[in-house]
């Protein structure tokens, strides 16, 4: 039976990108593989098909001989390299290919020097060390580069063999099915290597673990949550490999008088009957020092007063915030028998007003006997 047009077999044009037929075939593989269809054969067939589609045209020299001979051109019978041909992968190399990334298979690449852990590092601020920036020392203990050995794991003067189990390779293949599958090598554990005398510092990893102290720049208005990236400051790589990154978790600390929202800041002041009732000025703190406020007369509990500019200037830009200042009204305690009596005298010339001085007790008490009938 003829062979379908290859592209036709992926569904994608033939001006296609190599990330369009990586994608292609991925999705087919997904969909026709052979775990997720045991027992059926049409499936099997398809998944063969597509990876055979595949196996031309991530080449490209093979894709550039199909594109110009079509089948002839990647035909091993006809002096190509086709599918199945000396020069052809296995059904476990494209799937390593494709995959790779997310089963962490090796592909073809042999044994790799992977990339050290990232690292995480939580740092708490005073509110005024978060708003205005500063710089402080850390102590992160981690895995580091073996200064003895240079991170080969191996005693001074030896250095490291290639392992007999996998030839270097740090994976070895298993049979499973029709196709076979890359696993790490149990002998150098992916390493590639062996190492016959191993380094006394670090008994053949290639890392110790030791603390480093950093010097970390705090940027001005970082808030909980922001995070300041140290590149190549997380753990050391196994087999040589890069280091990973440290990354600093910010956490401000609750602040005695204000609390932070976005670029706001709030605050709660006391104030006291009398000077809610006739105003007054009050000194009210920011984080730049003390400010005044005006307190008309007549003012509640729970009036906000805005303060322009002076919140927070966000770490990621635009202009400063404003500080809300949220009046509470002291009722007095500890009262003597004099400033009792002045008080009952107060009351009853309120009482005798009608109740003006306290329109919304007034409006409150009227609701009521509406609500029960008494009036």
């Amino acid at each position: 039976m003829a062979k379908r047009d290859f592209y036709e077999v992926l569904g994608v044009a033939k001006a296609a990108s190599a990330d369009e037929i990586k994608k292609a075939y991925r999705k087919l593989a997904m969909k026709y593989h052979p775990d997720r269809n045991p027992d059926d054969k049409a499936a099997e067939e398809k998944f063969k098909e597509a990876s055979e589609a595949y196996e031309i045209l991530s080449d490209e020299d093979k894709r550039a001989a199909y594109d110009r001979h079509g089948h002839a051109g990647v035909d091993p019978n006809m002096g190509g390299g086709g599918f199945g041909g000396a020069g052809a992968g296995n059904f476990s190399d494209i799937f390593g290919d494709v995959f790779g990334d997310i089963f962490g298979g090796g592909g073809r690449g042999g044994q790799r020097s992977n990339r050290g852990s990232d690292l995480r590092y939580t740092l708490e601020l005073d509110l005024e060390e978060a708003v205005k920036g500063t710089t402080v020392q850390i102590r992160v203990p981690k895995l580091s580069t073996c200064e003895v050995c240079e991170g080969s794991g191996a005693k001074k003067g030896t250095s490291a063999e290639t392992c007999r189990t996998c030839a270097g390779q740090g994976q070895v293949r298993v049979q499973q099915g029709f196709f076979s599958m890359a696993q790490t090598c149990p002998t150098c554990r992916g390493r590639g290597k062996t190492i016959k005398d191993p380094c006394t510092a670090c008994h053949g990893q290639g890392r110790v673990e030791k603390a480093k102290t950093l010097e970390v720049k705090i940027p001005a208005g970082v808030d909980t949550g922001d995070r300041i990236r140290l590149s190549g400051e997380g753990e050391a790589g196994p087999n040589g490999g890069p280091s990973g990154d440290l990354y600093v978790q910010v956490a401000v600390r609750d602040h005695k008088i204000f609390e932070r929202d976005g670029a706001d800041l709030y605050c709660e002041v006391p104030i006291s009957f009398a000077d809610a009732a006739l105003g007054g000025e009050l000194e009210v703190p920011t984080l730049d020092g003390r400010v005044k406020l005006k307190i008309p007369e007549g003012t509640q509990t729970g009036k906000l007063f805005r303060l322009r500019g002076k919140g927070v200037s966000p770490v990621r830009g635009g202009g400063p915030g404003d500080l809300l200042c949220k009046v509470t009204v002291e009722t007095p305690v500890q009262l003597s028998k004099k400033q009792k009596e002045l008080l009952r005298e107060f009351q009853q010339d309120m009482d005798g007003e009608g109740g003006k001085h306290s329109p919304k007790q007034t409006s409150w008490f009227d609701s009521v006997m509406n609500i029960f009938g008494d009036k």
